[in-house]
């Protein structure tokens, strides 16, 4: 299933996605408030989805709905950093691979859905994209392990970690400004759930356009720390919830790495498209100073 979170008529509202059209879920499944409510009620909730969705006739147009972020509110967002292999050696210091995981956290206000804009903020002109997947937990995991872990993923989705370059370097030991500001990046649009994946997650392609022009690529099988692993660490030192997201690395190839950088411009389109889940689609917008 695409599970989707959106506004139609002026109120927020949850479904999945059939071809061009929307089934309204929380109207045939009040039990459940939203997406994360649905994924919290384990595989019995997602089984009544699937029934709902079943010879269901669309409630809506996709094209006449607004997209909000698939998991409306996001409780937390842990992001890793230079999880494919080629990226360690695009920073050029001559580190050895790391043993663990880099990782640090967003606010859910700091991600647009589909089709909403991309804000460059007022106080820099330095916004950059970074494509990747994005996992999202399905059950309450702490201390889990290979197979147990990957039971704890409830779905996929993309992602543009969009960052602010310059003021991930106002402080010596964080990224957190450069990585919160309003809107700087995106998810969406659905989440497909992790039945859709038979063959697993270990080959799944990512890539990101900028206005057309191919920036990044590469697959899941260059990870250095994979979705089991990503999911084992983490619930490790705290408990992961429903609703939870790993956005799980950027590939080479963002804006920053290039000579001069290309930094992204009011105007421009970025996509990240993952496979098996689609394409995520933003335009930038320059941010208006509020009066």
């Amino acid at each position: 299933m695409k599970l989707i979170s959106y506004l139609h008529g002026g109120s927020s509202r949850w479904g999945c996605v059939v071809g061009d059209g929307v089934i309204d879920l929380g109207r045939r499944l009040p039990a459940f408030a939203s997406v994360s409510a649905l994924l919290a009620g384990g595989e019995a909730a997602l089984a009544q989805a699937r029934a709902a969705v079943e010879g269901a006739v669309a409630d809506h147009a996709l094209a006449d709905v607004r997209f909000e972020l698939p998991i409306a509110r996001p409780r937390r967002v842990f992001c890793i950093g230079v999880n494919y292999a080629h990226r360690n050696a695009e920073y050029k210091d001559g580190s050895d691979l790391p043993k663990y995981p880099s990782i640090f956290m967003r606010v859910a206000e700091s991600f647009a859905g589909h089709g909403e804009p991309l804000l460059q903020p007022l106080e820099s002109t330095q916004l950059d994209y970074e494509g990747e997947i994005a996992i999202v937990i399905g059950r309450r995991a702490r201390r889990v392990n290979g197979d147990e872990a990957l039971a704890c993923i409830a779905g996929v989705t993309c992602m543009n970690e969009g960052t602010i370059r310059d003021w991930v370097h106002h402080a010596k030991f964080n990224v957190t400004q450069g990585k919160n500001f309003n809107a700087s990046g995106s998810i969406g649009p659905w989440i497909v759930t992790a039945d859709e994946f038979p063959q697993g997650f270990g080959a799944l392609r990512v890539s990101t356009r900028v206005n057309g022009e191919q920036r990044q690529d590469d697959t899941t099988e260059n990870l250095m720390f994979d979705f089991a692993y990503l999911v084992h660490y983490l619930s490790t030192f705290t408990t992961l919830e429903p609703g939870d997201i790993i956005a799980t690395g950027t590939p080479t190839g963002a804006g920053i790495r290039f000579d001069p950088p290309r930094f992204l411009k009011p105007g421009d389109v970025v996509e990240v498209e993952v496979s098996g889940v689609g394409v995520l689609r933003n335009v930038v917008r320059a941010e208006e100073a509020v009066q």
